[in-house]
């Protein structure tokens, strides 16, 4: 067991699951063996408490650290944050600076609101959009958080979050008043959101959704959405928080030419510093100062400081142009490994964010494989790769070598019927995770 293992042991003694984030723990990846803590990271490179050094391809803190970690042009700017003051009785000048900035990127918005973490974005932006449209039930596409609203959809069918987030989400504390007000439609099925809003019971005043993730649009299928919810007086709402700043600068909406009634943003806009924004047209906007909407830590500074920073880079150093590249390239090269190798293999996802899976019945055995034998080889890894700044192509194609090595095995052992793993297979359902 390594140091890691050891200390996450003593964790789930005082932290209940042993730790705050699901995509985190160690049981996603492989259970008894992933370093699970950091010394340090910079770059692609992490150190584990044994002093290894790995390059993550693991998701670069959950696709959040776009220009790599501890970039110095981000750490010269917090620190001088820092001197400065994060948090007094006035307010900052970064976030008015903030604000503009992504409306000036935003044509279509006119107004921004704050907050640290996405899923409570998400909870703001329900609650503003519920007030405009003065209907209380949602229609959603995709994954949003954690909150009640969002859980509650499996009060009414157990299986209504199966092909939007994991299998087996259960609502044990979730306010039952929610129930049968929360409604799935399907990515690039058009006719799943047109049968809730043809239920005049429904009352739909929200659809929230992510204009992409791991499949493309298809047949206009936004622009459908966007004709129906605006038909149906309803507010559109696009869940950026991962696609968002990562393949196109400002968001994959802007690349898609299809502008919501709000759009949310997390992760990449702060390199991983807490910061998420709303942003909206004036009316939507505006009528969020009929509700108590307000917390202390949405007016600390470097949260803003670390957005200013990261806007900046992306757009000086025309960022997420090379990060799409080398996912394209990683893409079309990994593809080719599998073929070379007699593998069966699908690589989806955004060209900046990969989602690897074996088309196989033990398609998590083999990822559970693919990360032992990578760890060895100096590499982070599971099913989502998530390409940085920091990810230049000598990187990659070092990554790639390494990847060829364990496809070759994973082409003998799937002959054989057997993997030989050091302990389970990783988990996949949050109730594994949890039963």
């Amino acid at each position: 067991m390594n140091k890691g293992q050891k200390l996450l042991k003593q964790a789930k003694k005082i932290i209940p699951g042993g730790n705050q984030l699901l995509s985190k723990r160690s049981e996603m990846f492989l259970p008894g063996y992933w370093p699970v803590y950091y010394k340090k990271a910079k770059g692609t490179k992490i150190w584990d408490l044994e002093n290894n050094i790995y390059h993550d391809f693991a998701g670069m803190g959950v696709t959040s650290a776009i220009l790599g970690y501890s970039d110095n042009d981000l750490n010269n700017a917090i620190n001088a944050g820092l001197k400065r003051g994060s948090m007094t009785t006035l307010n900052s000048t970064e976030e008015v600076d903030l604000a503009k900035e992504l409306i000036k990127i935003h044509k279509w918005s006119n107004m921004a609101k704050f907050c640290k973490s996405g899923g409570e974005a998400c909870m703001v932006a329900i609650r503003i959009a519920r007030g405009f449209s003065k209907k209380q039930n949602i229609a959603f596409c995709g994954y949003h958080g954690w909150h009640d609203w969002y859980l509650a959809a499996n009060m009414s069918n157990s299986k209504n979050l199966d092909k939007q987030l994991l299998p087996g989400l259960d609502t044990k504390g979730v306010s039952k008043s929610f129930k049968g007000s929360i409604m799935p439609f399907y990515y690039n099925d058009i006719k799943s959101l047109e049968r809730l809003f043809n239920k005049k019971k429904n009352n739909i005043g929200v659809v929230i959704m992510e204009p992409t993730r791991g499949i493309k649009s298809h047949n206009k299928f936004l622009e459908n959405v966007k004709e129906l919810t605006k038909k149906n007086k309803a507010i559109l709402i696009f869940d950026e928080i991962t696609s968002g700043f990562k393949d196109n600068y400002g968001g994959i909406h802007l690349k898609l030419k299809v502008n919501p009634d709000m759009a949310i943003f997390g992760k990449s806009i702060g390199n991983g510093y807490p910061i998420s924004a709303i942003i909206g047209k004036r009316n939507i906007m505006e009528s969020s100062q009929g509700t108590f909407i307000s917390s202390t830590m949405w007016t600390e500074s470097l949260g803003f400081v670390a957005a200013r920073e990261t806007l900046k880079k992306l757009k000086k150093f025309n960022i997420n142009k090379r990060i799409s590249s080398n996912g394209v390239y990683l893409k079309s090269e990994l593809l080719k490994l599998a073929t070379k190798n007699k593998l069966n293999m699908t690589v989806s996802g955004l060209n900046s964010i990969l989602y690897l899976s074996f088309n196989y019945p033990n398609n998590s055995e083999i990822l559970t494989f693919f990360t032992q034998e990578m760890l060895k080889k100096g590499f982070l890894t599971g099913s989502q790769i998530f390409i940085s700044f920091k990810h230049k192509k000598n990187i990659i194609d070092k990554y790639l070598k390494a990847a060829n090595n364990i496809f070759y095995k994973i082409h003998i052992f799937i002959n054989k019927k057997k993997f030989p793993l050091k302990g389970q297979i990783k988990h996949t359902t949050f109730r594994r995770l949890t039963g």
